[in-house]
Parts: C-alpha cells; structure tokens; sequence
C-alpha cells in the first residue's frame, strides 16, 4: 500500500473497475429479494450542487442492500424541468441580445433540446464523480418518446375518469416570464407595502372611504363591499358608487367575508385580479372584462391607462385620484405578495382557461395508502406533515405557456357549439360539454373524435414539470420490460428533501396510485436542506455557497459523502463546513493507515517463515493478549448488531457515527496499541484478528465511503474483487 490515501488516484480509477464489472446493472433474478430506488431526477440544465450530494443516502441504501444479497436497481434519470430549464436557456439568448420571441416554437424547441442534450454529459460526469451506483444502462429522460406516451396515457385516464377538466379561473401568471404558475410555484413574501385610503363618490351624495394595496384595480372593480353587521355602512348598501377615475356605476353590497377591523371597512371587488374577489363575484352574480393583460398592462378601459405596465398605472391613478380631492392618505402596511419562484418578480392574479386535476379523490386515495401502511413514511414525524398537505390540496393548474416541455395531448372541435349534441357514431358520453369542445387523445388523431369533420387545433401549451414528474416511479420501469416493471415495482424507497413534500412526494403518490393501482413506493425516506456551518441557508448574496466540486478535488468524494451524513440527525438539516469536510478526509486517512499497518505486519511474518504450513496461530501464550483479543472481538460483534439495526431502521448518521468512533478510537487508538507488540512479535491470532475486525469495518463503511474502502479491499481480497461482491 502507498504511504497515504490520495483520493485522486484512485477514485476513476475503481469507478471505470465497478462499471466494467457490470456491478451497476440491474438483472431480474427470481431467487433474489428485488430493491429498487429511482433516481429523483436532476434538472438537465445545469450543474449539480450540494443538494443532489444528498443522493449519496440512496447511494447507501443500494450499495448495502446489494451487499445484504439482494437484486438492487438505481435507476438513472434527468429531468427536462420546462420552465426552469426554457427561464435558463432565455437567460442565455439575452447575453447574445435575443429572446424568445425572435424564434418560431420548433426552432426554440430543438434549441433548447440541443442545450439540453450537451449539458446531460456534465451532470452525469459529476454523479459518477460522487461514486453513485447508478444503474447506467437504463437512463431515462422526461422527455423520451417512450415516457412522453405514458404522461400522454395518463392524462387521458385522467380526463375519461372525469378527473382533469378545463376551466376559466383566475391563475398565477408572471408576465415577465409568461407563464402561469400552480399554487406550490409561487412563492409567498413578506413586505411592507402601502395601503392607500380613497374616498369613492355615491352616486346620491356624500361618499364612502375604502381601503387598498391596488389603486389600479379601480378600473376593474364590480363593487364595493361591505359587512352586512357593519352599522356603519347598513343605510348605504344597495346603493351606487360612481368610481373615481372611471366614471363607472357598480352598487354597494353585503357580505360577511370583510373583516370589519381592516381599513375602514369597506373594500373594493375585483374579481379578475383578485382570488378572494373571483369567488365573491361569483357568489354576488358580478363581472367586468379583465383589466390587465398577459403583458402586465392596462387594457379594456378605454382610458388614457390602457397601455400602461401596472406600476406605472398606479402612479397616474394616484395623482389623478389627489387631483380630484379623492386620495385620503397612505399607511405602511405589512402584506404577503406572492412572487415568481424563478425571477421573483410579483405575480398578477389573472383570468386563463387551463387544464385542472380534480385533487381530492386523489389525495383521498393517496392518505389512504399512508393509514394502510402501504407506504411509510422516514422519519415518522413527517407523516403528519404529509397527511395534511393531501388534506388542504387545491385542484392543480397543469398548464403551462412555454415552448420547452410535453405538449398536452388536447385538442378542440372548431364546429363544437353549446350544447353540443353528438351524432351518428361520434362519442355518445358527453362530458364534452363541461370541457367546451375539447377532446384527450394520447395519439394525434386523425379526424376529430367530436364532430369527426373540422380541423380541429391542438392546445399551444405544455404540462406542468411535476405533472411529468409525479409519474416517475412508474413511467420510467413502463419503458423497460413488463417482467421488469413487475419485479422492481412499487419500487422500494424513495429518498428526497423533505421540502418537495408538497411539489413531488404527494402527487407521486396520487398520480401512482391512480395509473399502477399500486403504491409506487413502499418507503420514503426524507432528508433536509444542506446548510453552512453556521446553519444558514446557502444563497449567492451572502457569500456562503460551497461548490461540491471543489471539495472533492481538495479532499476526496469520500469525504463530502460522510461530511453530509456524519452528525446529522435523521430528517434534519446538514451543516456542513469545509472544516467538517476535511475531519472526514483523516478519517479517510485513519482508515488508510490501519489498513497499511496491519498489511505491512502481515507481510513481515509471513517473511519470517519459509512454510507457511508451519506458521504458529499463536507465537506467545500471553494471557493478558488473549484476554484483549476476546473483548475485541465482542465489542466487533456488538457494533455489527447495531450497525445491521440502525442500517435497517434508516438511522445512517448512528451507524456512521458509531463506524467512526470504533475505527479511529478502538481499534486504532485503544486495540492496535494494545497489541502492537503481538503484532510485531508474530501473534498469529493477535494479527488474524485485528485483520478479520478491520475488514468487517471495511466494509460495513463502504456504503458511506466507497472509494477508501474498496481501495482497501482490493489490497486484501484482490484487485479484481469488489466490497459490493463479497457482501456483509
């Protein structure tokens, strides 16, 4: 062995020896217990960072249940992530003074793809790097044609069992980027804004005081509104406003969703650009075209406003409203803006027709699966946190406006007119009605399936990411053989961040449960957020991104790997500091240097002996030697109890933790100490016991550190053995 463990000169080295060996590569074999995990897949538009590192809790999982005998696959796959990657790629064209409207969608679209498809080989390289034992005959994309029919399949099932439907609502919708958003996408923030108090004409005489954070909305009211136990208010409701700036007549109603404590209670309606008003309006029988437009401006008012971006809109609506004596004041309000995940610009609140999944039946299901323990949930105290995301679920908006994605499979009847009333043999069963003349078909048709005679038009947009997504778990086993779909699914756990509870691990789950009929995982084991070594998030505005890379060329994969489990309370956020990285490297070390002491021993007594036959198991009969040889053996044991429970029960950290402080503080500092001199002297039993306890510890680390310890064990079991054969 060399005089020191350098990471570098080894680990690409033993990487290209497990690939060779086809150590990765999933078989089915019936006499062998299957275990599966599939790859969370990484977004394909850019580099990894230390929260993909967090893989390597699968990367222990598969390497020690493929010890423990069983048939593991980890199935490899990446993710298109349409929006991200198209807001990304557009990012890209602005360097170059372009943008996305200077391209027809299929010119875009294999743009993006060709981006896409280059930066594939830098995120693979870095899994490698990380050691992973990825099943690398078995990659799969978002978009492969084979995973793109099976999402096509799936929202046709949806939409024939009634449970995707197509309506006019109001969405989450950036202009700047120009899409809409679902509920989970758009980020809540805190700040503090205005809320300006204007007094409103009534038509009568006299006028009444409202409050609000969007003067400009004015132009979009309805109403305004009141409690009806308000006594304030009771002789004016019924009666008409005049709006200020706009001239138009809306009347003042009752409704006991104003909380009279706020402003002076009594408020505007808008209910294209408002949630709460969009169902008031609809309670109230109320409506007014849309105000602001896809751009983000003002239009439809046929005013000097039209045309105007949204924020300059409220400038001239407040002077205008000082002008005409009507502006009251402004107070600092603290208000929560929902933004933009991805360019954090504020959302406008906008009326769109979409595509929506009815989510109770399917969360219903999915709770169920829970109760039932057909999947369960690491660590325990997430369950709860899980059952209440599938119980305030809203109806998932699964449109998107990008050009980067899966196209929805939907299409409308140009002749549809309502009601429409089907004839000869076109579909008898209408729910077309309800959708307005659109119809699902997972293959492009020929002819229309409504009318069977017009040119029917596609929908222009694309699924939301997690549409595709939810359906990992099965779609990607889908495209490999039946048998192997049926012997590696419900697959066996899926490992992520407990922070995509919501986005990813819920709607796999009703997603699954409603295409396979099965669970489509039988465990989820959930990690937390990687942190600096202060226990602050990462961010680029404070300085304190660690970049995994650049720690693992100064101190080795292994290092990072155990840096990120060592410590770290199931569950819980990992504080990681260059520091920590670099205790684990002397481990590494430590490890490394046990090893070459005992081979460099072996070695001396079996150059001691010209027969190896009559090589003495025992040289000196010194009962104090005996005595620690027996308790080290029995404390060896006790640890591999606890090391087979915790490995079982998912409690990684503990088994690390109890790793560490066994090798580097028993063995090394307590039991090679002890018997140095039996070593030296040629004690047979002293030498076949220390070598039999480190290579047990050996391996029972190599799930967490793979490269230091294979490179061990091919010092003493062989240069053409691995670990992952030899098994525990």
């Amino acid at each position: 062995m060399e005089s020191k463990f350098t990471p570098s000169l080894f680990e690409g080295r033993i990487y290209e020896f497990w690939e060779k060996k086809g150590l990765f590569t999933a078989q089915i074999d019936k006499k062998k217990k299957p275990f599966s995990i599939i790859l969370p897949p990484p977004n394909a538009n850019g580099s990894l960072h230390l929260g993909h590192a967090m893989f390597t809790y699968e990367d222990i999982l598969i390497r020690f249940h493929k010890m423990m005998g069983y048939e593991t696959l980890w199935l490899l796959g990446l993710d298109h992530a349409g929006f991200e990657t198209q807001y990304v790629f557009e990012k890209h064209l602005k360097k170059l003074g372009k943008s996305r409207f200077d391209y027809k969608r299929e010119e875009l679209f294999q743009m993006i793809l060709d981006y896409v498809n280059e930066n594939k080989k830098n995120i693979k390289g870095q899994l490698r790097r990380l050691g992973f034992a990825l099943d690398w005959s078995r990659e799969k994309f978002t978009m492969d044609p084979a995973i793109v029919k099976i999402v096509h399949g799936t929202f046709k099932k949806l939409f024939e069992k009634g449970l995707v439907y197509r309506a006019n609502r109001l969405i989450n919708y950036c202009t700047y980027c120009g899409t809409s958003l679902s509920d989970l996408e758009a980020e809540n923030v805190d700040r503090e804004g205005l809320l300006y108090f204007i007094n409103f004409p009534i038509k009568t005489g006299g006028t009444i005081q409202i409050a609000t954070t969007r003067p400009e909305t004015i132009l979009g009211d309805v109403a305004v509104m009141v409690n009806p136990k308000d006594k304030r208010y009771q002789s004016l409701i019924g009666k008409t406003v005049v709006l200020p700036v706009s001239k138009r007549e809306v009347p003042i109603i009752a409704d006991e969703y104003v909380d009279m404590k706020f402003g002076t209670g009594a408020v505007k309606v808008t209910p294209n650009h408002d949630f709460n008003d969009f169902e008031i309006a609809k309670k109230h029988n109320l409506s007014y075209p849309p105000i602001i437009n896809f751009a983000g401006r003002i239009q439809n008012t046929n005013s000097p406003y039209d045309g105007l971006k949204v924020t300059s809109a409220r400038e001239k609506i407040l002077l205008d409203l000082k002008e005409l004596g009507l502006f009251v004041k402004e107070d600092k309000h603290q208000m929560v803006i929902k933004t933009c995940y991805k360019c954090s610009r504020v959302l406008e609140p906008l009326p769109k027709e979409q595509w929506f999944i009815k989510i109770k039946p399917l969360a219903d299901a999915a709770k169920k699966l829970i109760k039932e323990k057909k999947t369960v949930i690491f660590p325990k105290r997430f369950e709860k946190q899980l059952i209440r995301i599938l119980d305030n679920f809203i109806d998932w908006n699964i449109s998107r406006q990008v050009v980067w994605g899966i196209r929805i499979p939907a299409y409308y009847c140009k002749n549809f007119k309502f009601p429409y009333v089907p004839q000869g043999k076109q579909i008898s069963n209408f729910k077309l009605n309800q959708n307005n003349g659109w119809f699902v078909s997972a293959e492009k048709p020929e002819k229309c399936l409504i009318c069977g005679a017009c040119d029917f038009v596609q929908d222009e947009d694309t699924f939301d990411t997690w549409f595709s997504s939810a359906q990992w778990p099965f779609a990607t086993l889908q495209t490999e053989s039946k048998e192997f779909s049926d012997y590696f699914y419900p697959t066996s756990v899926m490992e992520t961040g407990h922070d995509i509870m919501r986005a990813w691990v819920a709607r796999m789950m009703m997603i699954g449960d409603f295409a396979t009929g099965k669970q489509p995982f039988n465990t989820v084991f959930l990690h937390g957020m990687v942190r600096d070594g202060k226990g602050q998030k990462m961010s680029k505005s404070k300085g304190n991104v660690i970049d995994p890379i650049l720690l693992m060329d100064k101190y080795g994969t292994d290092a990072l790997r155990a840096a990120l489990i060592f410590g770290t309370k199931e569950g819980g956020d990992v504080s990681l500091s260059e520091e920590k990285v670099k205790g684990m490297r002397n481990f590494a070390n430590k490890i490394w240097n046990v090893g070459r002491f005992i081979e460099l021993n072996s070695s001396v007594i079996l150059n001691s002996f010209q027969d190896l036959q009559k090589i003495p198991k025992q040289v000196r009969n010194d009962k104090e030697a005996q005595e620690i040889i027996k308790q080290l053996q029995k404390e060896a044991k006790e640890l591999k109890k606890r090391y087979m429970i915790n490995m079982k029960k998912y409690r990684f950290s503990q088994a690390l933790n109890d790793l560490h402080e066994f090798i580097w503080h028993r063995l090394a500092d307590y039991y090679v100490e002890q018997l140095k001199d039996e070593l030296k002297n040629g004690n047979m039993s002293a030498l076949d016991t220390v070598k039999s306890v480190y290579l047990e510890n050996i391996k029972m680390l190599h799930p967490f550190m793979p490269y230091v310890t294979e490179a061990v064990g091919q010092v003493f079991y062989g240069k053409e053995t691995s670990l992952l054969q030899i098994g525990l």
